[in-house]
């Protein structure tokens, strides 16, 4: 089968769209700012879903008339805070292991003894 020369193949653009989300991802993640902003969008995304299903949304989501929204509504609900939940565990990790390596940094430099050219 032959494409146009200006086309893809269906599976090509399914395969940039994920190699895209990838990227995208690792960005995210090794910025510590970029990390810290995200989990701070995603905690108050979480809060104002549980706020709007708990007072205004409540009559559509009923579970006694809709279930289907019900169950829906709050598995993005809990989805959410689940994300945010990993992007903090996630971020404290990174906080120890660097704070490891600059611990392992100090010690190596001050247990190693001062050159003749330092000490003059």
């Amino acid at each position: 089968m032959t494409f146009p020369p200006n086309s893809t193949p269906p599976n090509e653009k399914n395969l940039r769209f994920v190699s895209f989300a990838i990227h995208a991802t690792r960005g995210l993640l090794r910025d510590q700012n970029t990390r810290r902003k995200t989990m701070f969008i995603v905690v108050v995304a979480a809060l104002l879903l549980l706020f709007a299903g708990s007072t205004f949304l409540a009559p559509l989501l009923d579970a006694h008339l809709r279930p289907g929204w019900f169950i829906f509504y709050w598995l993005v609900c809990a989805w959410v805070t689940v994300t945010a939940a990993l992007l903090a565990v996630f971020d404290l990790l990174i906080v120890r292991a660097e704070g490891r390596a600059e611990k392992s940094t100090l010690v190596q430099k001050i247990s190693t003894p001062p050159k003749a050219d330092d000490a003059k």
